[in-house]
């Protein structure tokens, strides 16, 4: 949504009334995009007022207590998922949350996760 995806306006009424919750490492991958793209101070600055909404969700001990089991049975199962893939997993496992993505077949196999996802034509 904070980038500008016009398929963001499709999820409005998952996430309307919802307190949202973020994965510490959605953050870094903000941080990571505004690199890339050579933000500066002022889109930055708007960036960190937009994280204030959201409760990011910090690491802990359970959590990778259960990245690493994502992570070993998808290596069981002969498939991969990406290191940051199966943090965000782990996040909306570890507090019972939905997982709402619009790239659902990165989170595929995976026990217990409940994905939401918008299929847009």
């Amino acid at each position: 949504m904070f980038k500008g995806d016009t398929r963001a306006l499709a999820y409005a009424p998952i996430l309307q009334g919802n307190r949202l919750a973020i994965s510490f490492v959605t953050v870094a991958e903000l941080y990571e995009w505004a690199a890339i793209k050579k933000w500066g101070e002022r889109r930055l600055t708007q960036l960190e007022i937009t994280l204030t909404s959201y409760l990011v969700i910090p690491i802990d001990i359970e959590l990778c207590r259960i990245w690493g089991t994502i992570r070993a049975q998808q290596r069981a199962a002969g498939t991969t998922i990406a290191s940051q893939d199966g943090w965000i997993a782990a996040t909306a496992l570890c507090h019972k949350l939905p997982l709402v993505t619009h790239n659902p077949s990165d989170f595929q196999n995976i026990a217990n996760l409940d994905i939401r996802s918008i299929i847009i034509p």
